[in-house]
């Protein structure tokens, strides 16, 4: 196989777990922060925090992979 479409595979199997990564991040977060609303009776104020930790984490992956494609 020829290294240059080696490269190009391996740069489109990073690229696309962006998407079910930035999904996972966000809804595990959003869950976390829904199921600490209903033990501690904090509606909405957990789950709208832990949204943003997830959102955050979403978006500290989406760099992370970016790096791992850019030193390809």
């Amino acid at each position: 196989m020829d290294e240059d479409l080696k490269k190009t595979i391996k740069s489109l199997g990073f690229i696309s777990t962006v998407g079910i990564t930035m999904a996972l991040s966000i809804a595990i977060g959003a869950f976390v922060g829904h199921y600490l609303d209903g033990f501690f009776d904090t509606k909405p104020w957990l789950s709208l925090l832990f949204l943003g930790f997830g959102i955050a984490a979403a978006f500290k992956n989406l760099h992370i992979l970016y790096k791992k494609t850019k030193d390809l």
